[in-house]
């Protein structure tokens, strides 16, 4: 099929981009010849993440610090920039434990900032987006349903959070059956890991929500320990199972994505990107002591409510119709998160 218009060269602008995938993504656009605009509140990111990028890319791109909750913010940068053809829209919050004590936040952030977003698109005639969405749409799994498809039942969710991203997702279906716009949504599983510069990886504000930062930070001591949330699940080991994917290879899934928007008529399209493996809580521990030499230091706590007991994806339909896959390791993802965690604590070194 012939492209529907040209995109490559065009102007991408992706939101929350200085955040932990959009950081990524922002580098591979750049590196596969798109121009990029990113824009972030810093509200979970630092203004260092953009210089960072810059260095990684070797190449100035325009970035706008705004929060999506600001109509008229928001409107001003399609102003600036009227050759911005898609959007990658990351901006949302996601932890899914704050989530739940939060929930009004997340529902005027995630969803009210996503509704902002497509009518700034639509008043300035912009028609390709590519929508940050989560395996948390399937909600709890049960393991003959294993592994998850698109066609997998779409259920109640177990956390505000994953309710933001359902609602997001169904928002964005009546959008494109209703007008021009063209959507990709992208199922994401467990991002981890960090770019192999370690100039830009994950960077969460205060206490980490995820695995990895807590697991990276108890190894270099700023944790006293790595509190593993249950071990009576009905898994092989009791811990829960995630489908944990290397930044860098969901950061390449967007681009494909991006090409797809550029040589497919399809309104709507939804793709799982991960691995198609699950790993327990205690294997990926285990496995990062392989890879770090660090023994880490962990306890187990009660169950954490909004938790799913297990999940992993089937990523054929990206593979047949995207063209992509993820090719990177567990131990990859850990070896360059831990990376990371050493280039960070260099830096709070040199700067004392």
């Amino acid at each position: 099929m012939q492209p529907v218009f040209n995109l490559r060269n065009m102007k991408i602008l992706v939101t929350g981009g200085a955040g932990f995938i959009g950081s990524h993504t922002v580098v591979e656009l750049q590196q596969a010849g798109y121009d990029v605009v990113a824009i972030d509140n810093f509200e979970n990111s630092s203004p260092q993440v953009v210089d960072n990028i810059k260095k990684i890319s070797g190449k100035p791109f325009d970035f706008i610090k705004v929060d999506i909750r600001e109509k008229h913010a928001l409107n001003d940068v399609f102003v600036t920039h009227p050759d911005i053809k898609a959007v990658i829209h990351f901006a949302a919050y996601k932890a899914v434990g704050e989530s739940v004590e939060k929930p009004l936040a997340y529902y005027e952030n995630n969803v009210g900032g996503t509704l902002n977003l497509v009518e700034a698109m639509q008043a300035h005639g912009v028609q390709n987006l590519v929508f940050s969405s989560s395996c948390t749409v399937y909600g709890d799994v049960k393991a003959d349903a294993l592994p998850i498809t698109e066609n997998s039942p779409i259920v109640k969710a177990n956390s505000p959070y994953g309710n933001t991203k359902k609602i997001g997702e169904e928002l964005l279906f009546d959008v494109a059956k209703s007008s021009t716009t063209k959507i990709v949504a992208l199922r994401y599983f467990n991002p981890i890991g960090a770019h192999d510069s370690a100039l830009i990886g994950e960077l969460p504000n205060g206490v980490p929500n995820n695995l990895i930062p807590f697991v990276t930070q108890t190894a270099i001591g700023m944790r006293e320990k790595l509190t593993i949330f249950g071990n009576d699940y009905p898994t092989r080991d009791g811990s829960c199972i995630r489908d944990y994917i290397h930044v860098v290879d969901l950061a390449k899934a967007h681009v494909k994505a991006i090409e797809f928007l550029n040589t497919h008529t399809d309104q709507y399209a939804v793709f799982n990107i991960g691995t198609g493996n699950g790993n327990t809580v205690l294997e990926v521990v285990a496995a990062f002591e392989k890879v770090s030499g660090k023994k880490l230091n962990y306890a187990f706590g009660p169950r954490r409510e909004g938790d799913v007991v297990q999940i992993f994806a089937s990523c054929d339909k990206a593979a047949n119709i995207l063209g992509w896959k993820a090719e990177r390791t567990l131990d990859n993802a850990l070896e360059t998160a831990w990376k990371w965690e050493l280039h960070l604590q260099a830096l709070k070194g040199a700067n004392q």
